[in-house]
Order: C-alpha cells, then structure tokens, then sequence
C-alpha cells in the first residue's frame, strides 16, 4: 500500500527498473493544472522519495504537451461546509493582495518538494511547457526536451510574473529578462543552446532518450545521488534561489494589481468575452512569438 500517494485522479504512477515514473493525465486540457493535479503530484513525489525500489523519479506529460498551465477554471477556495453542517468562508486568491500572495503561496509549496526530496527528478517536455508548466519543469535537477517543444510565459505579456522562478539560474539574467519581457516562447532545441534545458531531441527520439538518461542514473545508489542532489541545490540556496522564489510569488500578487492598458483590457475581455478572445487580443501584437535565434554555431 503507498505510503504517500492517496489518489491518481489527474497523474500516472508506476515504478520499473529503479524509476519511479509520474506522468501528468489530463491531456484532454494539454494538462492544465489543478489543484488536485498538484495535490497527487506532491503526494507521488514524496512516495517515489520514499520507496526503496526508486532511485530517480521521471516527470512527463500525457497526450500532445508536457503542460500548458494552470487551469484558469479551477476553483482555488471559496466556501466549504465542517462536518457539523455549518458553511465556513475560506480566503481565496480574490481579496486583498496579501490573500493573493497567501494562495500562490500555497500552490508553490506543492511544487517545492521537487527540490526538496533527495531523488533526483528529471523533466521531460514535449509539445507545449508554458506558464505554470515551466513552474514545474524549472523546479527539477534536470529537463530535456524535444525540438519542436514550445517552452514560455506568455501570461508576463498581461497577467503577472512568474511565481516560481528558476528563469535565471538556468540561462541566466539576460535571456530570462529577454524571454519575460516578452512573453515569447522558444523551441527546445534553442532553449538547450541557451541553457535553459539540459538538451533537446527530435521529437520521435525524446521518450526513448528521457528513458535512457533516467535508466542510467538509476545505476547509483540512491544514497550517492541525494548527496549530489542536495550539494547542488545548497550551492542554488547560497545563490538566493529559496528567497528568490518567496520574493517572486509576493511580486506576482503586486503585478496582478496593475492596471496599465494591457492587463487592463485582458480583465475586461475576460468579463465580456471570455478566455478565448482575452488571449487573442493579448497575443496578437506578437505573431508567431516564437525567438529566432541568431545562432551560426556548427
């Protein structure tokens, strides 16, 4: 019976040659998050930590994209009833800015057991990685990614800033100004040029080669891998990335306060007309939205 792992509503989660594999299953949204997707999320990543037969956790997505954000329909709080019947009145992300700051607060502490457990986890993208998506796939000890894999925030364009922000440490101030200024997405293969994955793969070879890397560091002992992990990620602690991430999330509620013409009109589209045509008029002004790079390398 799993010690951690209660429900497999929104994931997968199976264990075979030392890999604990979890796989995000709800491709019918390009696996939009939920909170009971990240509820199991953090329940499967504690039970792969806690397993003896798992040495390296492998994080995917099922259908055509690893994940396409957070699912702007999902209710975050609101009332609930206590066993005695009685309606209570729970705080949620549309009060003050602190109630703002308090709910992603909540959603970033199930994310944060990613560096938090001593396995290795390793992230594997395909199709779409965007906004909370790269919350995810940023907060693992390594991310490939296939080629054509489309990887951005294009919410920084309207609707806030990242709440969990690893942009930096990964390809470092510049390309993570140039890509949050704009909200332009990049492909895998140049998104692994500039850092911001490990690597990239044409997109036929991507699960076979995800498996390969996993199945080889399965080969160390779970002992020796927590102790590279946890080196590595002290070394991230040192350089600010634990603070970084609180300070992010209290300035994502501060921008949601804006009300400069583009977040402005986003609200009013989203009150009038609906997701659909708020990110329309958003994206418009970007075309393809996709960097070129300016790459001459061999």
């Amino acid at each position: 019976m799993a010690r951690f792992l209660t429900s497999t509503t929104a994931i997968t989660f199976e264990v075979a040659g030392a890999v604990a594999r979890v796989t995000m299953n709800r491709p019918q949204t390009h696996n939009a998050l939920t909170m009971t997707m990240l509820d199991e999320l953090h329940q499967a990543f504690l039970e792969a930590d806690a397993r003896t037969d798992v040495n390296v956790v492998l994080l995917a997505g099922a259908g055509k994209s690893f994940c396409a954000g957070y699912d702007l329909g999902d209710a975050y709080g609101g009332k609930d009833a206590d066993p005695g019947g009685e309606t209570v009145q729970y705080r949620t992300a549309a009060g003050t800015i602190d109630d703002d700051s308090w709910s992603m607060e909540g959603m970033q502490r199930k994310l944060a057991v990613i560096a938090q457990i001593h396995k290795p986890v390793v992230a594997k993208l395909h199709g779409n990685c965007l906004a909370g998506g790269t919350d995810i796939a940023f907060a693992c000890d390594i991310v490939v990614a296939a080629e054509n894999c489309k990887i951005g925030f294009p919410a920084t364009r309207a609707n806030g800033t990242p709440p969990a922000n690893m942009w930096m440490y990964h390809c470092g101030p510049q390309w993570a100004k140039r890509l949050l200024f704009t909200g332009d997405t990049i492909l895998g293969r140049d998104a692994a040029r500039i850092g911001l994955v490990m690597d990239a793969y044409p997109a036929s070879e991507i699960d076979e080669e995800a498996e390969a890397l996993a199945a080889r560091i399965a080969l160390v002992d779970a002992d020796l891998l927590s102790a590279h992990k946890r080196v590595i990620n002290l070394g991230l602690e040192l350089a600010g990335a634990q603070t970084l991430q609180r300070l992010a999330t209290e300035l994502d509620a501060r921008a949601h306060l804006s009300r400069g013409p583009r977040r402005t009109r986003f609200r009013e589209d989203m009150a009038q007309t609906g997701l659909r045509e708020a990110l329309k008029n958003r994206d418009g002004d970007f075309g393809d939205s996709v960097v070129k790079l300016n790459w001459t390398g061999n």
